[in-house]
């Protein structure tokens, strides 16, 4: 029986092989990705993997169900599992924001399903790290979301010779739009629009000639369009940006960069995506500013500013294996537990248990085994220190032995946490 086509396998290490995921590796990324989040001030939420169809529908139309996991439950609704996470969010911030301080800064890593074509870097189901900042229109907040892009990346080991972040604006992109689109009423067509930025958004991904055919058709030249990226000039909101984190130490991680539009309609202002600077991968994180999306989803109950996002588990992986930043994933135990004495197992199993609530990782053999097989499975898991329970003539005593420089020291039971625990300083 194999997996499903896109879907993943995580194995502890040692990995059995070198295209098996590592879940250690996984791990490694969603504790990164929280204390980041953490120390930014972000909280954690989370939401089904299931919502209904509509939830996405309404944001993206119907040719989206094209791209999900969708069908009818048993109670004949139109469900999907989720292809991204912003409008649960929005979903749960139109129910409940009344409950909570503005702005809203929240994060989550959720598990998301798109039945698409696999490619390298892009998969059917991947882990996210999505943040967002609910309720703040100023323009800090889209520094702040940046900040918090590229301190998540620069945890890891990444630095501004690795990525950098493109930065851009869909309302420089509207007014250029605009400026040659107006009917004669002033009134702009939001379908030509629409097409307009998708094709902007492909200008990198596609033939010059085919962009050239397209933009033509909406009345556009691709050199009016080439000269507008060429010429960079930041908006009064990116310069804001650009300074802000100039003060933080972090402009050199950022460019303006006009290529960047983000292909989601419901983007409205400050657009950025994060490439690895050799152009090996697929961007490695991307969001924007989406004023208008928690209005759409609560049908005008709700109206906030909203700004956040998305950072994926596969390209980053691929990203910190090619630059060798992922640690070396052993599993080390600090102790195992030899039972040579199947008398002393009560005994030993109480040590056991002290000596993980005290913190320290563990194990022992689940059943009799003889001594030399306990030693090796001992080493097998590469444990620090072996620890041996033993009863003389007249006390009950607990040999340990560091298994890398063969000493060892003789202590009572109780004395064993101790002298295992790493000391203070």
């Amino acid at each position: 029986m194999e997996r499903l086509p896109g879907f993943r396998d995580f194995y502890p290490e040692p990995i059995p092989h070198q295209d098996a995921w590592s879940a250690d590796a996984r791990q490694y990324v969603f504790d990164r990705w929280r204390a980041t989040a953490w120390r930014y001030g972000f909280r954690e939420y989370d939401g089904p993997p299931l919502e209904p169809l509509e939830l996405f529908t309404l944001k993206s139309g119907e040719e989206i169900v094209k791209q999900l996991f969708d069908f009818r439950d048993k109670g004949d609704r139109a469900v999907a599992l989720r292809p991204e996470m912003t409008p649960t969010l929005a979903r749960m911030v139109g129910a409940h924001e009344r409950n909570y301080k503005k702005p809203m800064k929240w994060f989550a890593i959720p598990q998301l399903f798109r039945y698409e074509k696999q490619q390298k870097g892009r998969l059917r189901e991947h882990f996210q790290f999505n943040a967002d900042i609910i309720g703040e229109a100023a323009v800090a907040a889209d520094a702040e979301l940046i900040a918090l892009v590229i301190d998540t990346l620069r945890s890891f080991g990444l630095t501004e010779n690795d990525f950098v972040i493109r930065l851009s604006s869909r309302k420089a992109w509207q007014d250029f739009f605009e400026g040659k689109r107006q009917n004669a009423q002033g009134r702009v067509d939001p379908a030509q629009a629409d097409a307009f930025y998708q094709v902007i958004d492909k200008l990198e991904r596609q033939a010059p000639d085919e962009s050239k055919e397209k933009l033509g058709a909406l009345g556009f030249s691709l050199d009016e369009v080439n000269d507008f990226i060429k010429s960079s000039r930041p908006t009064a909101e990116l310069q804001s940006i650009l300074e802000d984190l100039a003060a933080r130490g972090l402009r050199e991680f950022v460019k303006v960069d006009y290529h960047v539009i983000r292909g989601l309609a419901y983007y409205t202002g400050i657009v950025f995506e994060a490439f690895d600077r050799k152009g090996e991968f697929r961007a490695i994180a991307g969001g924007g500013r989406y004023d208008n999306l928690v209005k759409l989803i609560t049908g005008g109950k709700v109206d906030l500013p909203a700004l956040g996002f998305g950072m994926g588990d596969v390209v980053l992986l691929e990203l910190l294996k090619a630059r060798g930043l992922l640690p070396k994933f052993d599993g080390d135990l600090d102790a195992f537990c030899l039972i040579e004495d199947e008398t002393l197992r009560s005994e030993s199993l109480k040590l056991i248990q002290n000596l993980r609530s005290a913190g320290l990782t563990v194990d022992f053999p689940l059943t009799p085994t003889k001594p030399g097989k306990q030693f090796k499975r001992a080493l097998e898991l590469k444990a620090a220190y072996s620890v041996k329970l033993e009863q003389t003539k007249d006390q009950l005593v607990a040999r340990i032995k560091n298994l890398k420089t063969r000493e060892e020291k003789t202590v009572t039971p109780c004395e064993v946490a101790p002298c295992l625990l790493p000391k203070p300083g």
